[in-house]
């Protein structure tokens, strides 16, 4: 399980096989390599042809239906992909510098360490222009956080943390399911919104002028070319943390290209 980030950037992989099959064809292969990794610690040597694993299936009426699944035809499915690859040599939206690149994640379940490395890259009021878009935006927007509590209640499929990290900023507490809820569960990420979220999390310059932070979304794309990205990933970085960067990253180009960045929670 993961969260699935996707740069909204039309490409000649999307319009063939949709953004959807690229991400279902490379989680297929994943599984398929992990399958086969477990056959042969076992000593099963049979052709990817002979082995195969039920997966459960949940049909839009709620209805579940078990299917086998061979992996031969995981890797097949895959194999789509190779003739398309060199489409993202170069591709402004290539995050990762890797075929099909625009394509991310986050692997649940969310480290407490990555909980609290956003949480120390908001705005205190020493930032005060910022903090106080952070505070506007919390009271406006009624970021409570009501919608993650049951998804960290439920246990640890979600987040290590079963204890909801909060840092002080002055005049008001902010949690980790605030800042969760205002970045992950608000559906797929607009330029306006990508734009905000760069400047609360500390990923572009925040010493602007008010009128430039206003408009954050909106500026030209000139402009937004000027910003560098300010997080890199470090050795002592957990899984989640660098997955958080490596995240921010994608969001940094989404805005940059004036493109969504699209979330499958």
């Amino acid at each position: 399980m993961a969260i699935d980030t996707i740069i909204g950037y039309n490409c000649v992989p999307k319009q063939t096989l949709t953004a959807e099959g690229i991400v279902e064809r490379i989680k297929g292969k994943e599984r398929a390599e992990t399958i086969i990794a477990l056959f042969r610690r076992n000593g099963d040597n049979r052709s990817p042809k002979e082995m195969g694993f039920e997966m459960v299936r949940t049909a839009a009426d709620g209805s579940e239906e078990i299917q086998v699944v061979v992996v031969q035809h995981l890797l097949d499915s895959a194999d789509e992909l190779k003739p398309l690859e060199h489409h993202c040599v170069g591709c402004p939206a290539n995050a990762t510098n890797r075929p099909f690149g625009c394509i991310g994640q986050i692997r649940y379940p969310i480290s407490g360490a990555a909980e609290e490395w956003l949480l120390s890259q908001l705005p205190g009021s020493e930032e005060p222009l910022v903090w106080l878009l952070l505070r506007q935006g919390i009271q406006e927007f009624n970021y409570d956080g009501a919608t993650v509590r049951p998804l960290r209640a439920a246990g640890t499929t979600h987040f290590e943390e079963q204890r909801t990290l909060k840092r002080n900023l002055t005049e008001f507490d902010i949690n980790a399911d605030q800042v969760f809820e205002m970045t992950f569960l608000l559906g797929n990420i607009h330029p306006n919104h990508a734009g905000v979220l760069l400047l609360f999390f500390n990923a572009i310059e925040r010493g602007m002028e008010a009128d430039q932070i206003i408009k954050i979304g909106r500026l030209p794309l000139e402009e937004r070319a000027k910003f560098a990205f300010l997080h890199k990933i470090d050795a002592q970085d957990d899984p989640t943390t660098a997955e958080m960067k490596q995240f921010l990253y994608a969001l940094y180009v989404a805005w940059r290209l004036n493109v969504p960045l699209n979330l499958d929670v």
